[in-house]
């Protein structure tokens, strides 16, 4: 197998001293990646920072703000590695090891994604996104803050879809990515260090997540599955709602998909069966 070449891809908004860190962990990696910074319309100063401390690092800065999907979509046409790598402008490579670690997992050819270990670091030390016993195991999506992908892959794919707007576009795509026969596994590199706040949009989350929970089923269930698939997510989003207090937000969010899918912004194209039945039973243990 001819040796694989990595590009990083940092899509940052107003995070200067965040991005710093992370940027001092990447361009300190080993195999020579290529390093990317899409800014998202920043205005404290991040772009001056980047070309002042980073020279090497390739920027690309935009005066408009528009979403963190549509800068990686735009990241990954940038990039001229082989694999693109995703991390969050919050994050940090652990050790100097990670990325050519990393690569290791793309030998096998229907590898078309990578789910990279992970600390959320201001939780805790758990491990995400790391088999207990070190296998590289098949999953059926990766959480954003740390992945690589196939670059050619995702670009014949589509990238993701930008309609999705915010949270989903991961599992979207890792579905698509099953159905064209190309899998996720579970890295064994260095993990990410992540310093995520624990201080979230709770609201922002419900909402986006179960508008794009509709979205999920109405663009790739085949149609034998699509009215179990919506029943079964108007009733999680019932009972989550309930049990946590955020009915309103989840309503709101289920309301919003389908005033998506009736507005025409979300194209059906479903995968087969046998995708989203495996997808499905990963994902939900049937």
């Amino acid at each position: 197998m001819a040796e694989l070449r990595a590009s990083i891809v940092i899509t940052t908004k107003n995070r200067k001293d965040d991005l710093r860190t992370a940027l001092l962990s990447a361009v300190r990696q080993a195999g020579d990646p290529e390093v990317i910074v899409v800014d998202d319309g920043s205005d404290d100063g991040t772009a001056a920072m980047v070309r002042a401390e980073f020279p090497t690092v390739v920027l690309h800065s935009f005066p408009e703000s528009k979403g963190y999907i549509v800068r990686r979509n735009f990241g990954a046409s940038a990039a001229t590695g082989d694999i693109v790598v995703s991390v969050d402008d919050d994050a940090e490579f652990s050790t100097g090891q990670t990325l050519v670690q990393m690569l290791r997992s793309f030998a096998d050819p229907r590898v078309g994604a990578v789910a990279m270990p992970f600390v959320n670091v201001k939780y805790g030390p758990e491990v995400h996104q790391r088999d207990a016993e070190g296998r590289p195991r098949q999953v059926e999506r990766y959480i954003g803050t740390a992945h690589a992908l196939r670059r050619d892959l995702f670009l014949r794919l589509g990238g993701y879809r930008e309609v999705l707007f915010h949270q989903g576009e991961e599992s979207d795509y890792c579905l698509r990515m099953l159905d064209a026969g190309f899998i996720v596994v579970l890295g064994d590199s260095d993990p990410i260090l992540h310093y995520e706040s624990p201080r979230r949009d709770f609201r922002r989350m419900d909402v986006y997540g179960r508008r794009n929970d509709v979205l999920l089923g109405w663009q790739n269930a085949p149609w034998a599955h699509l009215p179990g698939h919506q029943v079964r997510m108007l009733a999680r989003a019932v009972v989550f709602g309930l049990r946590v207090r955020r009915f309103p937000a989840m309503l709101e969010g289920w309301c919003k998909g389908w005033g998506a899918v009736l507005a025409g912004r979300a194209e059906r194209r479903p995968v087969s069966r046998d995708a989203w039945r495996l997808f499905m039973r990963m994902r939900y243990g049937r």
